[in-house]
């Protein structure tokens, strides 16, 4: 039986199959893609984890997948794009792509290239998402605006006035910190790449409501699952690496000290 609030020592592959089908509300991760990242040498079959993410998903459930691509050889390797259609093969809709750009990217030599700065967020959904609260924004709009309609003889106003709007959805582009500005959690960065808590905390926020259960398939540090217990969504995760494990577990214990946070081989 799948428990809550915990961490599974283990290939991803091997939690899911723990699971019902149609268990999860949202899957928030990011993979160990194109050696861009040590990951102690694992390799994640992601035609696999694609599928059987689809069968545990719920309907109207979402994946967030961030992922980006090598240059190799002077040749952008499209992993990520690749990924999204192996998501789409397995039955998911990409519904929305995202950005993830970076305040402060390491610097870098690019050669004769643009510094790379940003990742991109997929979100898979199955069917048409069931939960969504957008990040909003104020605008100014000083005066309300008239409704027109084109008929055969031009444009006509038609008769009522629209209240001038207070504020509108984000654009799909965000901004965030990365490396020691994204976390007060010094131990977090003994793990070689965590996630901004705020992206987190925004992905979590839009696509799910307090008491649904949120995924990480590479749990890392522990940023999905301490953002989830902060939002009041319960969490669990998958982790490979005993050493992350071990980074997680310290981590969470100022924050889950009223949970059960066990590690399960």
């Amino acid at each position: 039986m799948i428990k809550l609030s915990t961490i599974y020592h283990e290939n991803c592959t091997e939690t899911l199959a723990k699971m019902d089908g149609n268990f999860i509300d949202m899957t928030i991760t990011s993979p160990p893609y194109d050696d861009l990242r040590d990951y102690n040498g694992y390799h994640f079959p992601v035609e696999e984890i694609a599928a059987t993410l689809f069968q545990k998903t719920k309907p109207g459930g979402v994946v967030v997948w961030v992922v980006g691509d090598r240059t190799l050889n002077g040749n952008e390797t499209l992993t990520s794009f690749r990924h999204a259609i192996i998501f789409q093969e397995a039955g998911f809709n990409v519904h929305d792509t995202m950005i993830y750009a970076k305040n402060n990217p390491i610097p870098s030599d690019c050669g004769k290239r643009y510094r790379q700065c940003f990742e991109y967020m997929f979100c898979f959904s199955k069917g048409q998402p069931k939960t969504f609260n957008p990040l909003m924004q104020p605008i100014k709009q000083e005066k309300a605006f008239k409704s027109f309609r084109i008929t055969k003889v031009g444009r006509n106003d038609l008769a009522h006035d629209h209240v001038a709007p207070k504020e509108r959805k984000v654009n799909n582009i965000f901004f965030y910190n990365v490396g020691t500005s994204s976390s007060k959690d010094k131990i977090a960065f003994e793990h070689p790449a965590i996630f901004p808590e705020q992206l987190v905390a925004d992905q979590i926020s839009t696509w799910t409501n307090a008491g649904d259960i949120v995924y990480d398939c590479f749990m890392g540090s522990g940023t999905t699952a301490k953002v989830a217990h902060q939002l009041d969504r319960r969490w669990l995760g998958s982790e490979i690496s005993e050493a992350y494990i071990e980074i997680a577990t310290k981590r969470l214990e100022p924050y889950l000290e009223t949970l059960e946070l066990s590690t399960a081989e």
